[in-house]
């Protein structure tokens, strides 16, 4: 089989990050509350960081190629449309490049790198698309400037939600392995844990009281599942308690647009990041263990092969004295 060139391994890839891309951001639109663009769950912003973590930052055109595809059905302009396509490229992109200046690591299995996606990945280099794009809107006459706020403050959070939620898994996906013998007791666990993570989302999207039953099952997750397990639920959750926000239900109802967003978000990001610093200090704590067990086999090895001369040594100095 001829192999690809480089060009041509380049484009195709550019191609599959704007097919990702643009599918998460679908996904997205399904929640969108305001100019059917701006949702407070962005799926696509956690796609945008992954993809230069993961693939290199060379592979930007297709972050802009599929925010285009995504946004050039919305408008209002076609300038607008080019200035928000650049602020979803520029946001992540930079936020890359400061996350590997600070020396940030795509494993996650480290307590500061999880500290950096936070901060710098979902607070600030979203904040930068959310400007940028928000600013654009006010400045073309889709938005009075009275909304730019409120407007900016849904967009940020969304795609902070995006990168939150989304880019773990991402990053998390090319080292996931199913282990080859699975116990039945290990799959009855998982579908108890799944039940309870379902049924716990369910419950704070209902009313205000439970809305913190749900951080015990983020606990049993990372400490048994590690990041895979509290990831999948704090995804969970957060697509419950969204939606919940977006139609009014539960202990949203009573709430205008704004303050509605503003709880749920603030609940949401604290869902997320527990479960990613959790899940993260759980997983640093096995490594740790894993090489203090390595570091014993080994002085173990060494002090069995000592021991044998040591005794020689012993009887030949006992056999002198004598």
């Amino acid at each position: 089989m001829r192999q690809l060139s480089p060009a041509a391994r380049w484009l195709l890839i550019v191609f599959g990050v704007t097919i990702c891309y643009f599918a998460a951001a679908r996904i997205g639109i399904q929640w969108a509350i305001v100019r059917e663009q701006i949702s407070p769950l962005w799926p696509a912003a956690g796609v945008a960081l992954a993809v230069p973590m993961l693939l290199g930052p060379r592979y930007w055109p297709g972050i802009f190629l599929g925010a285009l595809l995504t946004n050039v059905a919305f408008g209002p302009s076609p300038v607008a449309v080019l200035v928000i396509s650049s602020g979803n490229t520029i946001g992540p992109m930079l936020a890359y490049a400061v996350m590997r200046r600070l020396g940030g690591h795509n494993r996650l299995d480290r307590l500061p790198d999880a500290v950096l996606l936070v901060v710098v990945g979902a607070i600030g280099g979203t904040a930068v698309s959310a400007v940028l794009g928000t600013g654009v809107l006010v400045l073309d006459g889709a938005l009075v400037p009275g909304d730019f706020w409120a407007t900016a403050l849904v967009w940020w959070t969304g795609d902070a939600m995006g990168v939150l939620t989304i880019t773990p898994l991402l990053l998390l996906a090319p080292r996931f392995r199913l282990p080859r013998r699975i116990s039945l007791a290990r799959w009855g666990e998982a579908a108890a844990l799944a039940l309870a993570g379902l049924g716990t989302a369910l419950l704070a999207s209902t009313t205000m009281s439970k809305l913190f039953v749900v951080f015990p099952v983020l606990v049993w997750a990372a400490l048994r599942f590690r990041q895979a397990g509290a990831l999948m639920c704090s995804l969970c959750v957060c697509t419950f308690t969204i939606f919940a926000a977006i139609h009014g239900l539960g202990p949203y109802g009573s709430y205008e647009l704004a303050a509605r967003m503003l709880h749920v978000q603030a609940f949401d990001a604290t869902v997320g990041l527990t479960a990613l610093v959790l899940s993260t200090i759980v997983l640093q704590r096995d490594r740790a263990t894993a090489e203090i067990t390595d570091a014993w086999h080994q002085i173990t090895e060494m002090v069995d092969l000592i021991e044998p001369r040591q005794s020689l040594r012993s009887a030949m100095t006992q056999r002198k004295d004598d």
